[in-house]
């Protein structure tokens, strides 16, 4: 193949450079430093010693290959010039072994200069092994127009010029050149050696999934067909087949040979590790250890997530104690980065903060991985602090990955007031169209409530990844925005992708549509479980399983609870306790599940909702001693419910005065102020309702309850001076809205709601229920309602509540028997609460609604919550 057909080949490739990187000319006077080596900036301080002129060619060129081979190359380049000032000639020898040099060096202009010398020379293209050298040069160092120009003027090209070229192709990621190029040198009929096929496997792996691994495939075959069984040969076909996601291919690799490397165990522990099998990942670092292979730094950061991932603190500081008896590692930024990332994640701040502070030279890796440890752990203002001082003192400048690290701190700190201005830093920096930091900025203003920014940058995005979609998914589930989740959710799946592109493992090739993962599923199903949509929740169970990611331990927790939200999970409350003395029993066996502090919170609302409250209390006051658990706000508000739920609200008061001083109260004066409401305890819900009002002025429902307790009690003028302080506080009630799902389409009621369809039929027919309702018994409780309106007039307010209209247009639209399942974004008020009662029993029907509070299952005229909510 001619060098004029290989460059038209990797046209419409761009091969002009910017003049600053331009080669100067190569046929006139050669390049003045080589003239006068001071010229040099990387010889400036070490000027050449005087040289016998009777030193032969040979003996200069020996010792610049034996410096080149020590990586001494600095002194190699030094010797290079003393070389030619001595008068000594370079040749097809001397010139390979200084470019190798100029390479370890990545520097440019020493290696133009020196390319200049060798045209002069003439060795520039006739010589193919100092052509060779220029074009890995030039790789290393410069733009790949230059490495094009070089490979297209050698005239006979041999196995190391195609290899070389390749190999540069995929430096610069240009993954299908790279390919064109492998098939332009197979059909010259050169030989394929296991450097080509290396470089070619690289080139797979960053191709689209399907394509890459037919591909793949293909070059894994014609590697048995020519027996190529080189032990780096399969490590870059393990390599390959780990990041096209096929990693369980990449262990079969592993075990059919059995020269493997360091390198080959740590290709298996970080493919693993990159694709979350991280029991894995630790088990292969065990055999590792146990085969005698010499652990370096890419193994010791590899499985470090690890042990991060799986809270094995234990194991994390062994191999920190690993790292401190090897000084090679000690220093190592990326090593150092790891056990940042480690301890931080298995919150032990501090200490990932002793290990940033004894590593001298900081990379910004380094510092990234403490940033966002602080940020993880909630330690916002630190992380801010670590930020300033990594510009400030340090004098680094952030990247992609710190800014995305240090936003998630900027939301939460409330010291750090102008949260937008982060946002101008970064289009400062030139992160503007930076997909990473879109991605986080997107999460940043979610968090901050302010979707339409959010939606303003994911719509702007030149370039959406699956991460992009996730992200916006979860702002709107953040936001309460169930429905615009959903919506979006199928929009992910239609998108035709012009604007999207793929790099993860699982996607499709690109163009297509994309696939939700795990976390989209993860962040999704909660959404489905606030509206009670159960049919959209099956919908994406089955995709799930269709997907095999029903297996997946957040995928089947959000399930889990998605399922338990709309009533469909058929566990008493007793059950739920002996599951936990199960869990107990098995951590105690050396299992891998332990009791957190998430499964004290749902084993007291067990408790609680059993009337087991000295088995619930035992508890709470052993959690430490027995499970290490340390109580948090949210324990002792659990704790509050559990006794506020049986009536002991002075035991339950006396509790939130022993709280830690430090602790946020609002959870547990909530649960009291409830309390009160239910066993109508005015005294108590004052004092609740004032702590509440001084740490949470502007919150709606501590006025409402307080107010609801009032005019249960009868104190009619104390309510209404509560809705005029709410009124003058600028605190406005969220109006009441529920939602029910119908074939596919989830319908939405307000109170008083007059807009839906079917708003005149769903009014005349909860009359007349309300009538039958009356011959069994039921009284309308009318006491929350303002006591200036006639009787009849609050009738008719109560029921034109939202979810007595979206349980009627259930009972309407739906076959007889059939469940009927409501969300509701407030607490269920008394009135609705008795009423959905009597409409159960009287419909026989199973109604099913959840609150803001918790889901209530009414079933023959009884609730599951037991009257307490």
């Amino acid at each position: 193949m001619s060098s004029c057909n290989c460059h038209q080949l990797l046209s419409p490739l761009p091969l002009a450079l910017p003049s600053s990187h331009s080669p100067p000319s190569l046929q006139t006077q050669p390049p003045p430093s080589i003239q006068k080596p001071t010229a040099s900036p990387l010889t400036s301080k070490t000027p050449p010693k005087p040289t016998s002129p009777s030193r032969s060619t040979a003996s200069w060129v020996d010792a610049l290959r034996s410096r080149t081979r020590s990586n001494d190359f600095r002194e190699a380049i030094s010797t290079y010039i003393e070389m030619t000032v001595s008068g000594a000639r370079p040749d097809n020898f001397a010139f390979p072994a200084v470019l190798k040099a100029v390479s370890g060096l990545q520097d440019l202009k020493t290696g133009e200069q020196i390319h200049a010398a060798a045209v002069k020379f003439g060795y520039g293209s006739s010589s193919v092994t100092v052509a060779n050298t220029l074009v890995n040069m030039y790789g290393k160092c410069g733009g790949i127009g230059d490495v094009c120009k070089v490979f297209d003027r050698i005239t006979d090209r041999d196995q190391v010029s195609w290899n070389s070229f390749i190999a540069a192709l995929c430096r610069f990621e240009k993954w299908e050149q790279a390919l064109e190029a492998f098939r332009a040198m197979q059909m010259e009929n050169m030989e394929l050696s296991s450097f080509t096929l290396v470089s070619v496997a690289l080139a797979c792996s960053n191709l689209g999934v399907m394509h890459g691994l037919r591909l793949g495939k293909q070059l894994h075959g014609y590697s048995l067909r020519v027996g190529d069984q080189k032990t780096f040969t399969n490590n870059a076909l393990m390599a390959m087949y780990a990041k096209l996601g096929r990693v369980d291919d990449s262990k079969a690799l592993f075990e059919s040979f059995v020269d493997r490397d360091m390198v080959s165990w740590n290709t298996m522990i970080s493919s693993f590790s990159q694709s979350d099998r991280f029991s894995e990942a630790l088990a292969f670092f065990r055999l590792m250890v146990l085969e005698g292979v010499e652990l370096d730094g890419v193994t010791i950061a590899s499985v470090l997530p690890a042990c991060s991932h799986l809270e094995r603190l234990d194991v994390g500081k062994e191999i920190h104690a690993y790292v401190l008896r090897n000084n090679d590692l000690i220093e190592n930024s990326f090593v150092g980065s790891a056990l940042v990332d480690m301890y931080c994640n298995c919150r032990q701040v501090e200490s990932g903060r002793r290990v940033f502070d004894h590593i001298l030279g900081r990379r910004i890796e380094l510092w990234n991985a403490m940033i966002s440890g602080y940020a993880r752990n909630g330690l916002d203002e630190k992380a801010l602090i670590l930020f300033i001082e990594m510009i400030k003192v340090a004098g680094l400048l952030p990247n992609t990955t710190t800014m995305a690290s240090v936003m998630p701190a900027c939301v939460h700190c409330e010291a750090f007031s102008n949260k937008e201005s982060i946002h101008g830093y970064a289009v400062k920096l030139g992160f503007k169209e930076d997909r990473y930091v879109q991605n986080a900025l997107m999460d940043m203003y979610s968090r901050m409530g302010k979707m339409d920014i959010s939606e303003t940058i994911f719509d702007s995005m030149e370039v959406r990844d699956r991460v992009s979609w996730n992200t916006m998914i979860t702002g709107y589930v953040l936001s309460g925005r169930y429905s615009n989740a959903l919506v979006l959710l199928h929009g992910m799946q239609r998108m035709e992708n012009t604007k999207d592109v793929k790099k993860d493992d699982n996607d499709d090739e690109k163009g297509g549509p994309y696939k939700p993962n795990a976390i989209t599923l993860m962040t999704v199903l909660p959404g489905c479980a606030a509206l009670a949509a159960i049919a959209k929740g099956k919908e994406i169970h089955a995709y799930a399983i269709r997907n095999m990611l029903a297996s997946d331990i957040t995928v089947g927790s959000a399930l889990v609870d998605m399922y338990a939200k709309c009533g469909c999970l058929n566990l008493s409350r007793r059950e739920a306790l002996e599951l936990f003395k199960n869990m107990v029993a098995e951590a105690g066996r050396g299992g891998e599940a332990k009791p957190n502090e998430v499964t004290f919170i749902t084993v007291f609302a067990a408790c609680s909702h059993s009337g087991l409250i000295s088995e619930g209390l035992n508890l709470f006051y052993r959690m430490k001693h027995d499970h290490g658990v340390e109580p948090t706000s949210d324990h002792y508000a659990c704790v509050v419910d559990l006794l506020g739920r049986a009536g002991q609200l002075e035991e339950a008061y006396e509790l939130v005065n022993t709280m830690p001083a430090e602790f946020d109260k609002v959870g547990a004066w909530s649960s009291l102020l409830g309390a009160c409401r239910i066993h109508q305890n005015v005294e108590l819900g004052e004092v609740a309702a004032k702590n509440l009002l001084h740490l949470e002025p502007n919150v709606a429902s501590h006025y409402v309850l307080l107010s609801n307790i009032y005019s249960s009690a009868g104190l009619w003028n104390k309510a209404m001076e509560v809705r005029k302080n709410m009124r003058q506080m600028g605190v406005k009630k969220e109006p009441g809205c529920s939602w029910i799902e119908f074939r596919d389409e989830v319908h939405k009621f307000m109170a008083g709601d007059v807009s839906h369809p079917q708003s005149e039929q769903l009014h005349g027919f909860l009359e007349t229920l309300s009538e039958k309702m009356r011959k069994e018994g039921y009284v309308p409780d009318t006491s929350c309602v303002l006591h200036n309106v006639d009787e009849d007039e609050k009738e008719n307010l109560l029921c034109g509540h939202s979810e007595k209209l979206a349980i009627a247009f259930g009972i309407l639209n739906t076959p007889p028997g059939t469940t009927i399942r409501v969300a509701k974004n407030l607490r269920v008020c008394n009135d609705c609460h008795v009423a959905t009662k009597f409409i159960s029993k009287i419909m026989e029907r199973e109604i099913i609604v959840r609150d803001v509070r918790r889901f209530h299952h009414f079933k023959e005229g009884t609730c599951s919550c037991g009257d307490y909510w």
